[in-house]
């Protein structure tokens, strides 16, 4: 064969390849290419956990009291609850619990209904309500704060909560104690099942410590049964935090 002709055949075979790409392009459309791309990674971690528990005496109470009355009008109804959760403000101040420390929670008046009338609701008066959210530094005094606004007009007692005011450095203290038992167990997990703890790559926590208040009934009854002084004991706030370490394995 000649020669030149065997040079021109590959740029003949090239030629009539894009020739006859175009013409497909044209009658079917652009030739669809799929590329796949996998990515892979490995990583090994350990996940442990540990408890840290700290007790400590509360040193505030937070005490809820409140005043419900009832009207002909809506102003009767508003100027009797005044009266009287001025009276019951005014008597825990004396008490020697700052203006700062009494937070008004509530403030509600509204109409009461007659659903038992042939013809539509009617209105026979008017309810009016608030509540008092009073912090007590001084928590030997959170009895007498019950007492006190009882005999001054108070006629709902939403509860008694004793706490901590400032909890974080208990909060610390069983942080320290959860990390170090988090870390113990992983040592002692590595050293048992012959793998070799790298760094700490995650950290995570969950808070357990906000003390149950104690419901109404449990603080007046002895007040409103008997007339004898309300007695409630703090007893002990316990702050738990649960922490999760993740450590590489190397």
């Amino acid at each position: 064969m000649n020669p030149k002709i065997l040079l021109l055949l590959p740029i003949i075979g090239i030629t009539t390849f894009f020739t006859l790409l175009f013409t497909y392009t044209k009658l079917f459309g652009p030739i669809p290419f799929y590329v796949t791309s996998v990515n892979t990674t490995k990583s090994t971690t350990f996940d442990v956990t540990g408890e840290g528990k700290v007790s400590a005496s509360p040193d505030i109470a937070l005490v809820n009291v409140g005043v419900v009355a009832r009207g002909d009008s809506a102003k009767s109804a508003q100027d009797e609850l005044n009266k009287n959760i001025n009276k019951v403000s005014e008597a825990i101040k004396k008490l020697g619990v700052e203006a700062k420390d009494i937070q008004t929670a509530n403030y509600s008046i509204s109409p009461a209904y007659d659903y038992n009338s042939t013809s539509a609701p009617k209105i026979t008066g008017y309810n009016a309500n608030t509540n008092l959210a009073i912090k007590v530094r001084k928590i030997d005094n959170a009895n007498s704060v019950l007492d006190v606004s009882i005999a001054n007009g108070a006629n709902s007692i939403g509860g008694i909560n004793f706490t901590i005011d400032d909890k974080s450095k208990l909060e610390n203290q069983a942080r320290e104690k959860a990390v170090a038992e988090a870390k113990k167990k992983a040592e002692d997990a590595a050293k048992i099942a012959g793998f070799k703890l790298g760094r700490i790559i995650n950290y995570s926590e969950n808070n357990f410590g906000d003390p149950r208040p104690i419901p109404m009934m449990a603080v007046s009854e002895a007040k409103i049964g008997g007339g004898n002084p309300t007695q409630v004991e703090p007893g002990s706030s316990e702050i738990t935090i649960t922490v999760t370490l993740s450590f590489d394995i190397i």
